[in-house]
């Protein structure tokens, strides 16, 4: 385990060295708290590279409050216990002062107007901060291709167009939401839920897979389906149910035919759970 910048450029530069011309290698960031769905972005990742590098590193910036930012879990043993036992070359562990010298970040990637939607409505300037820090992972290992888990579209969508812009020469690999037998995705929250709070959450994916079934009727129909699912109970609390473009992820109009997203947020007894489905508007 490599706790310092420092650490991990000498680390990666002797792999580099030491292995044959056309070696990749992979970055898979987090957050740590790690479960199954990790384990499904490692295995992707050595299909795609050679050298597979994850980074843990609960990022300040893309908490509210300093109190949400202390409430996170943290499993820094268990973490590199799995990552160890599925292989990972390089585990990247700092801390907040190591990527963040001063607190915060006096240079920042900001996220634009597209940030303050969705997820950026709910956290103002969290991709800014998650941005920020995706960079400064970026810059020190210099993978081949970076991995991310498509429960967050909006995250993948963000850092697509910061390579872009940026011009960091890295590829994009994803991998489908890992799902347990109620179809929510598998998520750190799910296990903080009692059973009758688990039952309402289960809504959110029917919810998503009723926007799906009415596809066919066009934008509004689905919407309407998706709010028919959650209606009567009490216990969720609906913040954001919208079908973007997966080309612009802006709102699609009435007329939109063709490939789209649809994108739940919702709190339950506290939790906050996010998920989305891909459908098609014939």
């Amino acid at each position: 385990m490599i706790s310092t910048a420092d650490e991990l450029r000498t680390r990666l530069a002797d792999a580099r060295a030491a292995a044959p011309q056309g070696t990749r290698i992979a970055l898979i960031s987090t957050i740590g708290a790690l479960h199954d769905g990790h384990i499904d972005l490692v295995h992707r990742a050595r299909e795609v590279a050679d050298i597979v590098v994850v980074s843990v590193f609960v990022n300040p910036l893309r908490f509210a409050t300093t109190a949400e930012f202390a409430a996170y879990p943290r499993t820094p043993d268990e973490d590199a216990k799995l990552l160890e036992s599925l292989g990972v070359d390089v585990v990247f562990m700092p801390d907040a002062a190591e990527l963040l010298p001063n607190g915060t970040a006096t240079t920042k990637v900001s996220a634009g107007d597209l940030g303050l939607r969705y997820e950026g409505r709910a956290r103002p300037f969290y991709f800014d901060g998650l941005l920020t820090v995706e960079a400064k992972l970026l810059n020190l290992v210099r993978p081949d291709v970076v991995v991310y888990g498509e429960r967050d579209p909006q995250r993948i969508f963000l850092v697509r167009r910061m390579i872009r812009d940026l011009c960091f020469d890295v590829e994009v690999a994803t991998v489908e939401t890992v799902r347990g037998d109620d179809g929510l995705p598998v998520s750190t929250r799910v296990g903080m839920l009692e059973d009758r709070d688990l039952a309402a959450a289960g809504l959110l994916p029917a919810a998503l897979d009723a926007a799906a079934s009415n596809a066919d009727r066009g934008v509004d129909a689905c919407i309407a389906a998706a709010q028919s699912t959650l209606m009567g109970e009490p216990r969720i609390r609906l913040e954001y149910l919208s079908v973007v473009d997966p080309g612009s992820f802006l709102p699609v109009d009435e007329g939109h035919r063709g490939p789209a997203l649809a994108l739940i947020a919702a709190s339950v007894a506290g939790h906050r759970f996010i998920d989305n489905a891909q459908i098609y508007i014939a």
